[in-house]
């Protein structure tokens, strides 16, 4: 798929840094928290479900293009050491949260959770089943790392009742992956799928990446060979988010070289022609799911969500984190916990929850969530459904955001219906921005603390 005249203006005109809106306000906006206690009020109060994450910080090495918060170790006796501090923050939150509220989500992250081996899996297991109460529907997952997954630990994952998994690809050129500094051949790819099979796992993501040094249209669609040959249920194709000054690492690839915006809006184009023509539907930004799969359900009956874990199907729920660096988002607002290792240890040993930024949300970053939210899952907005709602006039509330849609009408990224508006096909690709236009907080198109859009 060849890009036209026409695209290559809007890759200039609208290529700008912006949120991902994981979440609204974007978490650069999280000021710091010398008293948790607002933010925290709602564990006892709420009486709605829990959604569960937890994050497993350590790898064995660092991947050149990794943005996450992360700790590389050799020495798998620290997971022991971090099981302690965890074990510590759970009791520290127990008496918080009101006893009848179940858990319906749990989610490691990381890092590498198979950084942990399958005893120290089983008691991470043991820790969370003492403080929490599941439904019977409950959906547990774990991002994993296939380069260093084994039997035994997938064993442990599944006794502890996940049925889902998530694992980096990234790109299956191997000249890709000696730039990137993660070899991964493809046999080991395809040995971490049978595993996961062959251990009850029924949804499997694959995460790949573009925008890394390297990548052409010829070795992209190889790659996509590959990855459509290990049949997994979703994709999760990110625009490569480069950040050095949150990840030094990060600008080792500038000494490579990165592709323009031209050249990633390539490929991916050339994914979403290939998989759409596999079987695969285009949920939006960066997901992608067999018609089958509970996200395309969510997404055709209009309740699909957007939270720190990317795309989901649980509305309603608080998001508690635990571990370094972990997003909570309850009814009133988000709290971060403290970055480094060794400031969560001070304070979990010290007995005082580790929140070390928060924002309390106003009635007015509530509705604009909302409305960011239904854009990026609906990739429409029916305004006097939103009107209703939150009982005001959306037309006149949000006049000035209209006003700058005109431009992406104009451009053919967006039409007019008559409940509101539609983002178009072409349109889908830029989606983080016409969001933008919703966004209270972006004083300046020139703001540098977010990745490019395209």
């Amino acid at each position: 798929m060849q890009l036209t005249a026409q695209d290559l203006k809007l890759i200039e005109k609208y290529n700008r840094p912006g949120p991902r809106y994981t979440s609204y306000p974007p978490a650069n906006h999280f000021r710091e928290c010398e008293n948790a206690g607002p933010l925290l009020k709602s564990l006892g109060e709420e009486t709605s479900p829990l959604s569960l994450y937890f994050h497993l910080p350590f790898c064995e090495t660092l991947c050149w293009f990794c943005g996450c918060n992360m700790i590389t170790s050799l020495d798998k006796g620290r997971a022991d050491d971090y099981l302690d501090l965890l074990e510590k923050e759970l009791a520290l939150y127990k008496p918080l949260i009101a006893g009848e509220r179940e858990a319906v989500q749990l989610h490691f992250g990381g890092g590498t959770p198979n950084f942990f081996g399958a005893a120290q899996i089983d008691r991470l297991a043991g820790l969370i089943d003492r403080h929490f109460e599941f439904s019977a529907d409950a959906e547990k997952s774990v991002e994993l790392d296939p380069r260093r997954l084994t039997a035994p630990q997938v064993e442990a994952f599944a006794r502890m009742g996940i049925t889902r998994a998530s694992f980096g690809v990234q790109d299956c050129d191997p000249d890709v992956q000696k730039a990137i500094h993660r070899i991964q051949p493809q046999s080991v790819n395809i040995e971490a799928m049978e595993l996961l099979r062959g251990n009850g796992f029924d949804s499997i993501n694959l995460d790949l990446i573009y925008g890394l040094p390297k990548q052409t249209p010829e070795s992209f669609n190889r790659t996509i060979d590959d990855v459509l040959s290990l049949k997994p249920d979703r994709f999760a194709v990110f625009n490569y988010a480069h950040v050095p000054w949150m990840a030094p690492a990060q600008k080792i690839l500038e000494r490579i070289g990165l592709p323009d915006a031209e050249a990633k809006l390539q490929l991916l184009k050339l994914c979403i022609e290939r998989l759409t023509e596999a079987g695969y539907v285009y949920i939006g930004m960066d997901h992608f799911a067999l018609p089958s799969d509970e996200l395309v359900v969510a997404q055709q009956e209009g309740s699909l969500q957007r939270n720190f874990q990317g795309y989901s199907t649980r509305a309603g729920v608080e998001i508690c984190g635990f571990g370094i660096s972990s997003i909570s988002q309850g009814a009133n607002g988000f709290r971060q916990n403290v970055k480094d290792l060794e400031g969560y240890r001070a304070r979990v040993e010290n007995g005082i929850i580790p929140v070390a930024k928060g924002y309390e949300l106003t009635a007015e970053d509530k509705l604009r969530a909302d409305v960011i939210m239904r854009l990026m899952c609906d990739m429409a907005l029916d305004f006097d459904a939103m009107s209703e709602k939150w009982s005001i006039d959306f037309r006149s509330h949000f006049s000035a955001a209209l006003e700058q849609l005109e431009t992406f009408v104009d451009d053919g990224l967006l039409s007019w219906t008559a409940a509101g508006c539609e983002v178009t096909e072409h349109g889908r690709l830029f989606i983080r921005n016409l969001a933008m236009c919703f966004d209270a907080y972006l004083e300046s198109p020139s703001e540098s603390r977010y990745s490019r859009t395209v």
